[in-house]
């Protein structure tokens, strides 16, 4: 039997579906404590005081019950606390895309077979992601796509998914100038403008779009799929297929790299997304940590 620790996100503490996973855990014999979330430091306070207490009070497992921002918060401030932490960590999928959880082939519409999983299942060592210090496990995302789409309204998202934000992008089509930068790998070296780029340790990104289909969480590598600005008559096409279809839209125009290693250099601000985590700088620093956590997954 073992000790979870599930931090809730708050949008969530009153679904009757996570009550019903936690208490058929319980049940089985597994110890789950709940911690709530009310602000936005709550997610940090609770996984580092959890990392940081005696080997036999800390949880074997944290859960991170929400969506991928929810489980970068969880993550970031763990390895923040403790670098080595020996917990491992797990996922209850409560966001509008889940896309990191849903990467990881874990049960996302199923909450009591996600939570059951994080009892039973085996952890596996899984990379993490930096920039300029900053952790993400899943996708990091930037250019004007992604400011779009961090400022669609959660009302939207929460009714239409991954559909919003393709509305969104179609009515803004205006504001989705190209940035110019300089990007800098192993074996890879490109300069110019471009509408969008993703960074990934995980597959998935913006409702289920496979921004990165070649990573994987445990090679020890990022990828990197670079979108170069597109000719007018194609901007439409591109934004569908960022935002909606299959990574198949991508062949021939998409410019990609794996690393371990990137630098990326720009005269203006980029706007980042981590894992629905925001952040922005004219130069971004990215590396990878190689099986930096131990991981539940469904694969």
């Amino acid at each position: 039997m073992r000790r979870l620790l599930l931090i809730l996100n708050g949008k969530s503490s009153q679904r009757e579906d996570v009550r019903e996973a936690v208490e058929r855990l319980r049940e089985e014999g597994h110890e789950v404590r709940v911690r709530v979330t009310y602000d936005g430091d709550d997610a940090t306070e609770f996984a580092q005081e959890a990392v940081r207490r005696e080997p036999g009070e800390r949880p074997q497992v944290i859960v991170a019950g929400g969506g991928d921002g929810t489980v970068n918060q969880v993550v970031a401030a763990a390895l923040e606390a403790d670098p080595a932490t020996d917990c491992a960590f797990g996922v209850l999928p409560l966001g509008t895309a889940n896309d990191f959880a849903t990467g990881l082939g874990l049960p996302v519409d199923d909450l009591v077979a996600a939570l059951k999983l994080c009892a039973t299942g085996t952890p596996r060592p899984i990379d993490v992601g930096r920039i300029n210090g900053r952790v993400f496990v899943n996708v990091a995302s930037g250019g004007s796509v992604t400011r779009i789409t961090r400022e669609t309204d959660p009302r939207a998202k929460r009714l239409l998914g991954g559909a919003a934000y393709l509305i969104a992008g179609a009515s803004r089509l205006g504001e989705l100038s190209p940035m110019r930068a300089a990007f800098t790998a192993d074996g890879f070296s490109w300069e110019g403008d471009f509408i969008a780029m993703a960074i990934g340790n995980g597959r998935l990104a913006g409702g289920g779009v496979p921004l990165c289909a070649d990573a994987r969480i445990d090679d020890g590598r990022l990828d990197l799929t670079l979108f170069p600005q597109p000719e007018a008559e194609h901007l439409m096409t591109l934004l569908s297929g960022l935002l909606r279809e299959a990574d198949s839209q991508f062949d021939g125009y998409a410019r990609k790299a794996s690393f371990t290693r990137l630098t990326i250099e720009a005269e203006e601000e980029i706007a980042i997304n981590l894992d629905g985590e925001p952040m922005s700088s004219n130069r971004l620093d990215v590396a990878v940590e190689p099986g930096a956590l131990r991981f539940i997954t469904g694969q």
